[in-house]
């Protein structure tokens, strides 16, 4: 008995493991996905247009309708969806990400703010999370986009938003995403990205206003993976001084970064499933935050460079 319950938990964490790292809306858009932490993250803005029992999420272009309502809608910068729907996705307003008939996919949810938190205290906290976060480079960003390395492959993008008196604001500069969580009658919390800074800023908008929208898995869906290889990466010796070895259980390439105590990550290259160890000779004495990842999992580890 005992030897069939390996056989079919070995199955099931293959399974996990060997399928698309992917997740598909109503409509047949697919996201890509990304673990940060213990949590899997969508890598795009969403782009659905129905709720999950298949009714419309209305659009609302004229300033006057989309000021005065109070249920579910969506939008596109500048009323333009043909331009900026495939790169940046929707913004919707918050009646939308709260309605009862669900605007994630099934199995996922709306992130809460809790969830942003979590995700930026893995990396490193929120003042240089947002460098973390958003994508590199000016081709979607305006200049200069302070800290973005987007070591984090979140690939945040700057969507810009729609307020509540209608007009649309921070397109390139900033990236205005949702949570669940609910702050009044009136309000709920969103975060903000900016060109101009590394951090994350966490802050009230009116339910009106259509910002965009990250979905997280639900944990149900997390337990094999968390069970059979989250908890057996191990990285040795520690303390080190020339080398390190990293083992675990995947047949899979990782990622490997490394971070000192300011956040400059020092380190980055693959490893082999044939070749874990690393090199740190080239690392000055101090504690390093180690992150390895791949599409199943990431962990987070501290090292001690003697």
């Amino acid at each position: 008995m005992k030897n069939l319950i390996s056989i079919v938990v070995l199955l099931l964490m293959l399974a996990t493991q060997n399928k698309a790292q992917t997740v598909t809306d109503i409509d047949g858009n697919v996201y890509d996905t990304v673990v940060i932490g213990k949590q899997v993250w969508m890598k795009q803005n969403l782009k659905v247009t129905r709720y999950n029992n298949g009714t419309l999420i209305p659009i609302i272009k004229d300033s006057l309708l989309w000021t005065n309502n109070t249920t579910g809608a969506r939008c596109y910068y500048n009323n333009d969806s043909s331009t900026n729907n495939f790169i940046y996705g929707a913004l919707y307003n918050w009646y939308a990400v709260n309605n009862t008939n669900k605007i994630s996919p099934t199995g996922w949810h709306v992130s809460t703010e809790t969830e942003w938190i979590a995700a930026e205290n893995f990396l490193g906290g929120d003042s240089i999370a947002g460098g973390k976060m958003k994508e590199v480079g000016t081709t979607h960003w305006t200049s200069p986009n302070v800290d973005a390395t987007n070591s984090s492959r979140f690939t945040g993008l700057p969507g810009g938003c729609r307020s509540f008196n209608a007009s649309y604001q921070f397109f390139r500069d900033n990236g205005l995403w949702w949570t669940a969580t609910e702050r009044d009658a009136n309000w709920a919390m969103s975060l903000y990205f900016w060109n101009q800074f590394g951090g994350v800023d966490h802050n009230p908008g009116s339910k009106k206003y259509g910002f965009s929208v990250r979905c997280v898995r639900d944990l149900a869906f997390n337990g094999i993976n968390e069970l059979n290889l989250y908890d057996k990466i191990k990285l040795y010796p520690n303390p080190a001084t020339e080398k390190i070895s990293i083992e675990y259980t995947s047949n899979q390439e990782v990622q490997v970064d490394m971070y000192n105590l300011i956040g400059e990550c020092v380190y980055q290259n693959k490893l082999l499933s044939d070749n874990k160890s690393v090199d740190i000779t080239s690392l000055t004495k101090g504690i390093y935050t180690v992150i390895v990842s791949c599409p199943d999992w990431n962990k987070k580890m501290r090292l001690i460079k003697e």
